[in-house]
């Protein structure tokens, strides 16, 4: 007894001078990123470099960058021509069978990995997404035009182009072509609807799946990052979830201006009364930033 109360003024100095152990800061959220068209999981200037910053800046947080196949060259194959859903799929299951995710996971989407990402919120809730931060995807879709297409091949470019411009809604191409899947024609809205085996599926735009609502207004934050100088998506506001006005191809509107929004089909204007739904531009082209910028801008969203 004597000796526990010696100790109790050297406690009281200890925390006065701020030397006292309190209790362990809490880990940080594990991260799953999902890389965008013609990249993969751990290419050392895009994706790796991605990590190895969040590593860096946060310590011990656990990423998980991901491989659609079973080595870099298939992974950036698939991200042309793999059936989306398919891809959704087996990231839903390799989510659900790591130990690292179960206590709920953050997610980081780039270009297209920002809607596929959404998808899984969506179909997936186990485990929890927890935020969401799309940077660059598409989510009404581009890309009436396929401009600067980052394929090693520029004929492989050229071939996608063709096919796009020919039969984006043929179910062949629907189902090989990765990019025919978010593909949305706003001179061809009934095609898109009909057709669209992914886009339209997760957009709701042949009807209310309750769960995908549910699923997706679970989210804690829903970030979308625009590039405010951007050759590469058309319309670039589909990176806010907005897209062209119905029936023509020049004039285009934001998000809460969409049906999308105004019927809540998504829950996505509740979710924005709510705050959940964070609009963020950076200027540059698309997938330019800065380490500043994502450090400053992203990183807080990630702790």
């Amino acid at each position: 007894m004597a000796a526990l109360m010696a100790a109790v003024p050297v406690l009281a100095v200890l925390a006065v001078l701020g030397l006292c152990p309190g209790p362990a800061a809490a880990a940080a959220a594990p991260l799953v990123i999902w890389h965008g068209m013609g990249d993969s999981c751990c290419n050392p200037v895009s994706m790796g470099f991605i990590q190895k910053l969040v590593e860096k800046k946060i310590p011990g947080i656990y990423v998980l960058s991901l491989k659609i196949g079973s080595n870099m060259i298939q992974d950036m194959e698939n991200s042309f021509f793999m059936n989306v859903n398919e891809q959704v799929r087996q990231v839903c299951s390799q989510l659900a069978t790591d130990p690292h995710l179960q206590r709920g996971y953050n997610a980081m989407g780039f270009s297209q990995g920002g809607q596929f990402l959404r998808a899984v919120a969506q179909r997936c809730p186990a485990p929890p997404m927890l935020n969401l931060i799309s940077i660059g995807g598409q989510h009404q879709g581009r890309v009436y035009g396929f401009p600067r297409c980052p394929g090693e091949s520029s004929h492989l470019c050229d071939w996608i182009r063709k096919t796009l411009d020919l039969g984006a809604y043929t179910k062949a191409v629907q189902e090989h072509l990765v990019q025919a899947e978010y593909w949305h024609d706003p001179l061809k809205e009934e095609d898109y609807r009909k057709s669209s085996i992914f886009l339209a599926d997760i957009n709701q735009e042949r009807g209310v799946n309750e769960t995908y609502k549910k699923n997706l207004m679970a989210l804690k934050k829903f970030v979308m990052v625009k590039f405010l100088n951007d050759t590469m998506v058309d319309p670039p506001i589909s990176e806010w979830f907005g897209f062209y006005k119905s029936g023509q191809a020049k004039e285009t509107i934001p998000l809460q201006e969409t049906s999308l929004y105004k019927e809540d089909r998504l829950g996505l204007q509740e979710m924005d009364k709510a705050g959940k739904l964070v609009f963020l531009g950076v200027k540059g082209d698309h997938l330019h930033f800065s380490e500043e910028w994502f450090d400053s801008t992203i990183l807080p969203f990630l702790q």
